[in-house]
C-alpha cells in the first residue's frame, strides 16, 4: 500500500476529509452524512449554498435517488427518481444525463449571459435564486458505476481555484463513504423485496444458520388464484405476467398497509402472517382482506372492459404457533414459517372453492374477531390431514 503523501498541499477541506474518513463510522445513512459534510464545508470557508448528490440504486420501483442540501438546512431533502425519468425533459440535457454519458466535469458560469451557456431548466432555477457558479463531478464507485455530486455558490465571481481544489479533494473519500452506505441500503432493500422487512432485519442481524428460528404466534393468511393453469395455457406470456402483477398488487398492498408480512409468492399464491405481538393483528388481517377484495373487484371491472374474464381467488385464514426461521439445503435457504397452523390455513384456502366462499376462517381465528366483524357460520367440515372436523366461518368483507 502506498503511504500518504506527506508533501500534499493542505486545502480548506482537509478537516472535512478527515471527518469523512474517521468520524462517520457510526452513521448509517448517507443523506445525514451528506448534509453534515456540506455544513462543515461552509464552516471551513467554502462559500457553498447548494449541493446535490445523485445515485442509481437497485430497487423494484425506483431508478435512483437524489439528495439536495441548501444553505441553512440541517438535513438533506431526499427525492426518489422513477424509471420513466430518462424520457422526461427534467433529465434530458441535464447535468445528470451529461455526467452519466461520460463527462468528467461540468462547470457553468451562472453570472454570464444565459444564451451562451448550457440550456436546461435547472440552470435557470439556480440563476433565479442568485447562484453564480456551478460545478459537477462524477463519483466513481467500484466496477465502473458512476454517480454524481454537484456544488453551487452565490459568491460574486463564483468559486475560486482554492475552493475548487478543496471540493475536488473530497471526491475519493466521499465516493468510498457513499458506496458503503448505498450497498448497505441495497442489501436491506433486496432483502425487504424478496423476503419481507421483518425477515430481512433478522437476516441482517445474523439469523442465517440453517435450522435456527423462533416460535411465533401469528394469524396466517394464504391466498390462491383460481384457474391460473387454464389462464397461463391460453393467454400470451406478457398478459399472464401483467395479470399476476396486478393481482399481487391488489392483494399485497393492503396486507403491507395493515402490518402484515408477505413471506413468499408461490406461483399464483401468497403466504402472509400477522404476528400477534402487534395489537389488533387479527382485526388488521380482516381489514386487509376487505381492502384486497375491493381492489380485486376494481381490477375485475377494469379487465372486463378489455374482454378479460374476472379473476377468482380463495383465502384461508387461521391462527396459531408457527416456527419462523431458516429452512433449506446447506447452500440455499428460505426464511419462512412452517407448522400445523400453516397447513390448516392452506387446507382452508383449498376448501373455499368447494364451499363457494372466497374467504374462510377457522374457529380459532373467528373467536378473536367475532365481536368486531360480521361472520357467517358455515359449519364443520373434514379437513385433510386433521383428525377432527373443523368449524368454519366465512367473511364477506
Amino acid at each position: 500500500m502506498t503511504a500518504p503523501d506527506q508533501n500534499r498541499p493542505t486545502t480548506l477541506s482537509d478537516g472535512v476529509v478527515d471527518w469523512l474518513t474517521n468520524g462517520t463510522r457510526d452513521e448509517r445513512f448517507i443523506d445525514n452524512i451528506f448534509a453534515e459534510m456540506c455544513i462543515r464545508l461552509q464552516q471551513a470557508g467554502i462559500p457553498l449554498k447548494r449541493s446535490t448528490m445523485h445515485v442509481r440504486i437497485q430497487h423494484p420501483q425506483w431508478l435512483g435517488a437524489a439528495f439536495m442540501w441548501l444553505d441553512g438546512m440541517r438535513e438533506a431533502k431526499i427525492s426518489r427518481v422513477d424509471f420513466d425519468v430518462l424520457e422526461r425533459s427534467e433529465f434530458i440535457g441535464s447535468p445528470v444525463s451529461e455526467m452519466l454519458d461520460g463527462a468528467s466535469e461540468l462547470r457553468e458560469n451562472l453570472e454570464g449571459d444565459p444564451s451562451l451557456g448550457r440550456r436546461h431548466a435547472v440552470y435557470d432555477e439556480m440563476r433565479a435564486k442568485g447562484l453564480t457558479d456551478y460545478v459537477a463531478w462524477p463519483l466513481h464507485h467500484t466496477l465502473g458505476k458512476r454517480h454524481l455530486v454537484t456544488f453551487a455558490t452565490d459568491r460574486p465571481g463564483g468559486f475560486d481555484d482554492v475552493h475548487l481544489v478543496a471540493l475536488k479533494n473530497l471526491l475519493p473519500v466521499l465516493a468510498l463513504v457513499s458506496e458503503i452506505r448505498i450497498k448497505n441500503r441495497l442489501a436491506r432493500t433486496l432483502l425487504e423485496t424478496y423476503v419481507g422487512s421483518h425477515a430481512g432485519e433478522l437476516i441482517l442481524a445474523g439469523a442465517t444458520r440453517r435450522g435456527t428460528g423462533t416460535t411465533v404466534r401469528a394469524a396466517i393468511m394464504i391466498c390462491d388464484l383460481r384457474d391460473f393453469t387454464k389462464i397461463s395455457d391460453n393467454w400470451p406470456r406478457d398478459d399472464v405476467i401483467d395479470l399476476l402483477n396486478d393481482y399481487f398488487d391488489a392483494m399485497s398492498e393492503p396486507i403491507a398497509r395493515h402490518g402484515g408480512e408477505i413471506l413468499k409468492f408461490i406461483g399464483d399464491g401468497l403466504l402472509a402472517i400477522f404476528p400477534l405481538s402487534e395489537p389488533g393483528a387479527c382485526a388488521n388481517l380482516l381489514r386487509a382482506v376487505t381492502e384486497a377484495r375491493q381492489a380485486m373487484a376494481a381490477l375485475n371491472e377494469r379487465n372486463n372492459g378489455t374482454g378479460r374474464a374476472p379473476l377468482n381467488y380463495g383465502i384461508g385464514v387461521h391462527v396459531g404457533d408457527v416456527m419462523y426461521g431458516n429452512i433449506g439445503s446447506s447452500s440455499r435457504l428460505d426464511f419462512t414459517v412452517i407448522g400445523p397452523a400453516v397447513n390448516m390455513a392452506s387446507r382452508l384456502e383449498a376448501l373455499t372453492k368447494q364451499l363457494g366462499r372466497p374467504v374462510l376462517l377457522s374457529r380459532a381465528f373467528a373467536e378473536l374477531v367475532e365481536r368486531e366483524f360480521e361472520l357467517e357460520h358455515v359449519g364443520k367440515y373434514e379437513v385433510r390431514g386433521f383428525s377432527d372436523p373443523i368449524e368454519l366461518f366465512a367473511f364477506h368483507g
